[in-house]
């Protein structure tokens, strides 16, 4: 056993981050696999740093009666492991793993990663206990460029390029929370964060299972001071318990976007059982333009059509659809959708969150009995999926709702897509029915107030660094059309956005005459559109700015782009490694009322020309 020893005095611990300074760690401890990111005790701290620049010091440590660690090198993690859906389908969760007792009871375990750390806390010989409060937190100096969204319970927010902490709350609803000074507090994961030029640490969370509450950052106590509190955690544990893991995924943009590391510490799937019906595809929506039609035939008739126009795979029936009108059923929508060989979906209620005045259908999921009666309905008259909508926040109970609603779904051959939820955690590779989570500022928005018109453009370019790090994101793309609030991004970057943007189920947002007045190649494109990745490549931007991501579906990549500013840009684009380019269809934006620009170049282009709030797609076989 390899052993490396740091005598140290404290008792609780706190992650600092900041620029690199001149002061060196005085003692090695722990590597990943390529020596790039080390771990060394500094002067009574811990820091980690990436190619020798320090950029994550860890000064406390877990819980109060502990000890400092004393780090032993337990194993090499290697593990190759596949997805159903996600960025891509063969990972490799390759790392150092270490661990130290804190105290008797306490164990702390700490991966190192070719690009980031995770670190949880096992406690064991527990009696009946409740849960003690962890005191793990993270600095972040005022001054260092941060991308964090005011917590809420949808996780509904923007990202905001800032280099302070004290920022007034955006939000009206869902529990914002307030220092003693009135700025925001609480935040929500993941949390982007640029503490040396071009070099970026993401934190998050993963592996939350059923006696687990998740955690977010607060700071009302030091604004500099991020401290993880989980949720309101109320079960009693006897034997052990093992906290989520703590996540900082560290390198430059092409290593956050990506990452892996999310899923590599989260538990398998059992692979004994059959996902082999789990089938990834894009959407017809109907809520975006018709906030209420799921409960007209006729307006799911149109979308079902549509489905079959443009040749996708699946229907979503939103709410509501308990309340048919004229007579009609949701068994005879969903038997319309599959004489048309369309897969239908459709919406409930958890009835946890918001209740009073929502739609419904609303009760019917929250007891085991009515749960598996209302599945094996869905089973028996051929449904294929369920949206499940308005949960309550991060506490363990509406953690551990959500894992029996994934295991109670899958026993009956049913998709999950959560919406009003909290963001992925690594659920995606331990239930891999869960297609999609909401948790994002998307598209739905342009139905609730004017303010997402001026900043979705900045916004959508900033969640590829941030929100869809984590797992899938179901934006609901793709309006060329205005719904209750106009949008002014371009035709080419709304394009871009269902391949910019990864989620298991990819739903269309705009309306059947939209869609259907675009060009056949537009239209083709829908129907051809893969919603689960084997690779992906990042290509150029930065948080806000622009971004340009490569995926590949077999020997299909598609390149998006989009400009997340109200001026030109002018994106320089190495795509040296798609190799053997046979055919390419280019979709831009063009200069004239057309809106479209559609051709199909020889070469690869070296060099990209946006306009404002514009982007591009290129398919390259």
């Amino acid at each position: 056993m390899i052993r490396f020893r740091k005598t140290l005095t404290l008792l609780s611990t706190t992650l600092v981050i900041g620029a690199s300074g001149c002061h060196q760690p005085d003692v090695f401890i722990c590597t990943s696999p390529d020596a790039n990111i080390r771990l060394f005790a500094d002067s009574g701290k811990f820091s980690v740093t990436y190619y020798d620049q320090k950029v994550l010091t860890i000064e406390k440590f877990g819980f109060d009666n502990c000890i400092a660690p004393d780090f032993s090198y337990v194993q090499a993690v290697t593990d190759d492991y596949t997805m159903l859906t996600g960025k891509k389908a063969h990972c490799q969760n390759l790392a150092s793993e270490y661990s130290a007792a804190l105290n008797p009871n306490i164990d702390l375990i700490l991966r190192v990663y070719n690009n980031g750390i995770a670190f949880r806390y096992r406690l064991h010989n527990l009696n009946d206990s409740t849960i003690p409060q962890e005191k793990t937190a993270f600095n972040i100096p005022e001054g260092v460029t941060r991308w964090m969204q005011q917590w809420c319970e949808s996780y509904e927010g923007f990202f905001p390029k800032s280099n302070t902490a004290k920022q007034q709350p955006v939000f009206s609803f869902s529990g914002v929370f307030k220092s003693a000074d009135g700025f925001c507090c609480r935040w929500g994961y993941p949390a982007l964060i640029e503490p040396v030029k071009d070099v970026f640490v993401l934190l998050s969370e993963a592996d939350v299972i059923n006696y687990n509450s998740a955690s977010c950052l607060w700071n009302d106590n030091n604004v500099e001071t991020y401290e993880v509190r989980p949720d309101k955690n109320e079960t009693t544990i006897s034997g052990e318990f093992f906290t989520p893991w703590r996540v900082a995924v560290i390198g430059k943009l092409s290593d956050i976007v990506e990452s892996t590391l999310i899923t590599d510490v989260s538990e398998p799937a059992d692979y004994q059982a059959d996902y082999s019906w789990v089938q990834p595809g894009v959407v017809s929506w109907i809520y975006w333009a018709y906030n209420h039609g799921s409960n007209d035939y006729n307006i799911i008739k149109k979308y079902v059509d549509l489905a079959v126009t443009l040749k996708l795979p699946y229907v979503l029936i939103d709410a509501e659809w308990d309340e048919m009108k004229d007579g009609k059923t949701i068994e005879e929508a969903v038997k319309y959708a599959l004489d048309n060989n369309i897969k239908p979906l459709i919406w409930y209620s958890s009835s946890v969150g918001w209740i009073d005045g929502a739609p419904g259908p609303k009760f019917r999921l929250n007891k085991p009995e009515d749960r598996e009666k209302e599945f094996a309905w869905c089973e028996k008259i051929g449904v294929k999926g369920v949206k499940i909508d308005f949960f309550s926040g991060d506490n363990q109970a509406n953690m551990s709702y959500c894992i029996d609603l994934l295991q109670s779904a899958a026993k009956h051959h049913l998709t999950v897509n959560f919406h009003g939820a909290t963001i992925p955690r690594g659920w995606q590779r331990t239930y891999p029915n869960l297609m999609s989570t909401e948790a994002v500022y998307g598209a739905e928005w342009y139905n609730n107030v004017p303010t997402f018109t001026d900043k979705a453009a900045c916004h959508n370019a900033t969640l590829p660094f941030t929100r869809n790090v984590v797992g899938p994101m179901d934006y609901t793309p793709c309006a060329f059309s205005d719904s209750q609030n106009p949008h002014i991004t371009s035709n080419a970057h709304e394009l871009a956005l269902t391949v910019l943007f990864e989620s298991g189920l990819q739903h269309i947002a705009d309306r059947p005459e939209s869609l259907l007045a675009q060009p056949k190649e537009v239209q083709e494109f829908f129907g051809n559109l893969p919603t689960a990745w084997d690779d992906i490549k990042f290509v150029a931007g930065y948080p806000g700015e622009y971004s340009v991501i490569a995926r590949r579906k077999g020997d299909v990549w598609y390149v998006a782009g989009i400009n997340g500013k109200n001026e030109k840009l002018s994106a320089n684009i190495d795509l040296s490694f798609i190799q053997n380019a046979k055919t390419i269809q280019a979709f831009y934006d063009a200069d004239n009322e057309t809106k479209w620009s559609i051709e199909n170049p020889e070469s690869l282009p070296k060099t990209i020309e946006m306009i404002p709030r514009g982007g591009f797609v290129l398919v390259v076989e």
